[in-house]
């Protein structure tokens, strides 16, 4: 396991372990307790930020907001119970593919 996964990991520990806390001791039991459309929300949100960034062209703002949108996008990932290592595997799974070739191969499945 390398750094980044260890990383990812712990959030992702304290991600599941917020999904039965009290929406009132945590900002993420809140968004849970809120439902898919707050959390697609902020998604969104924090995507749009990323995007405001990147445009200022500001490397911090641009690492700051797309840090928010892991966050968030992992905390959309739990909700619906998968776990850090489902996207990872995705990842290594598309690793060495063409975009063009995994685009079209969702085409077809």
């Amino acid at each position: 396991m390398t750094d980044t996964d260890d990383v990812l990991h712990r959030l992702s520990s304290t991600l599941a372990a917020r999904k039965g806390a009290d929406a009132q001791s945590s900002y993420v039991a809140s968004l849970y307790a809120k439902g898919t459309d707050a959390i697609c929300k902020k998604v969104a949100e924090e995507a749009a930020e990323t995007i405001m960034a990147a445009k200022d062209g500001e490397a911090k703002k641009i690492v700051w907001e797309l840090a928010d949108l892991w966050f968030h996008s992992l905390v959309l990932a739990h909700h619906f119970d998968l776990s850090v290592d489902d996207i990872l595997a995705e990842l290594r799974r598309r690793e060495g593919v063409s975009g063009i070739e995994e685009k079209n191969a969702r085409k077809q499945g």
